[in-house]
């Protein structure tokens, strides 16, 4: 069992920055990789970064590359998204969420790949 937390959330103007942080523990080493979804109201989940815990492979989501960066750090099993360049339509509840199956980095995009989920953090953008 891994349980994850996400913290960092909060309202920013637009063009703005934010950096959200997630916390794993418990089993942590049976992670493959960790990513950030997000859900803003009446619309289903969607994938936003994925990192490799082991290689550090990262894949995002075409709506945030070049603005958001996942990174991580193995020694105190964190992972943070660094959100740059903010805009009203990346409002939204972000997740972490952590899986244990080795998937290609480029297949970690769907829900399904992931198997224990953050409660999740509101980040509103202003404009």
């Amino acid at each position: 069992q891994v349980h994850v937390v996400e913290s960092g959330g909060g309202l920013v103007q637009a063009g703005g920055s934010l950096r959200l942080s997630c916390a794993a523990s418990g089993r942590t080493s049976s992670m493959y990789a960790m990513a950030w979804f997000r859900q803003a109201p009446g619309k289903q989940r969607e994938f936003v970064a994925t990192i490799r815990w082991s290689g550090g492979s990262t894949y995002y989501a075409d709506s945030v590359k070049g603005r958001f960066t996942i990174s991580r750090d193995n020694a105190k099993n964190t992972v943070a998204l660094q959100m740059n360049s903010l805009k009203p339509e990346d409002t939204a509840v972000y997740y972490c969420a952590a899986g244990i199956e080795p998937w290609q980095t480029s297949l970690l995009v769907t829900t399904s790949k992931y198997d224990y989920w953050g409660q999740g953090t509101q980040v509103t953008v202003s404009s």
